[in-house]
């Protein structure tokens, strides 16, 4: 889909990448410092301040959705335009490491908990799932059971480590590569994909309107973002409304 179909040439790679931050963003302070909010007494306490304070949790929590499916449509473009596939993957891999620990602290309550791991896992699964899926189709087999052994293996494994998102993430990612070549069925099946959890199908309004272009380049800042605001919000969350909004 070239650029003049796009309504005021489309949006590039990296304004994507910042609607999917921003709305992640928003869906953290909610799950965390909100969420903090609504547990103190003086707000339990007061119908009306219970009430405002619940519908901007929920609203927080509903913007956030918006995030997770931009973020797999990303991995899918990230896959298809990187020289170095390796390289991609470890570096999913190494910042999942890392943002494993301000995860746990954020929004498990726990410096450390097995039993969730963070999103960054679910993103890495699903890049050497349509890693996979390439290599197997690029060999041109005609057997669809096996080019699907990827996806099968990927979303067990998301399911048993408990990955963000699980296995559900895993399909959508692949569901986006396997329909990439006609981005309204790409974004008709994503949309699909994820109608299990409401609004996010909305978030692929704006990857509709992806023009294609890379944008401004600010990797490090995108890697980096996930794990610094988690560990944001947590000091916030548990060290200064506590101070602000007493019991």
């Amino acid at each position: 889909m070239t650029d003049r179909h796009k309504p005021f040439g489309g949006i590039s790679g990296s304004t994507l990448k910042l609607i999917a931050i921003i709305t992640m963003f928003i869906d953290h302070l909610g799950a965390t410092v909100l969420r903090t909010v609504l547990g103190c007494q003086s707000v339990l306490e007061d119908p009306i301040l219970r009430n405002t304070w619940g519908n901007i949790y929920n609203l927080s929590r509903d913007i956030g959705r918006l995030a997770f499916p931009i973020f797999c449509f990303l991995i899918v473009e990230g896959f298809l335009h990187t020289k170095n596939v390796k390289k991609y993957a470890g570096r999913l891999f190494l910042f999942a490491l890392i943002s494993e620990l301000p995860f746990d602290l954020a929004l498990k309550g726990s410096w450390y908990y097995p039993e969730k791991q963070n999103v960054y896992f679910t993103l890495l699964i699903g890049l050497l799932v349509i890693a996979g899926i390439a290599r197997i189709t690029k060999n041109g087999t005609k057997n669809m059971f096996l080019s699907l052994l990827p996806l099968a293996a990927g979303m067990y494994l998301a399911f048993w480590i408990d990955t963000d998102y699980s296995y559900k993430g895993v399909f959508l990612i692949a569901v986006l590569y396997l329909l990439r070549y006609t981005r309204l069925y790409q974004c008709i099946g994503g949309a699909a994909a994820v109608s299990w959890e409401l609004p996010a199908p909305l978030a692929f309004i704006p990857v509709y309107l992806y023009n294609g272009k890379r944008g401004r380049q600010m990797k490090y800042f995108f890697y980096w973002f996930y794990p610094v605001h988690l560990l944001l919000l947590h000091t916030i969350a548990n060290y200064l409304i506590p101070v602000l909004i007493p019991g």
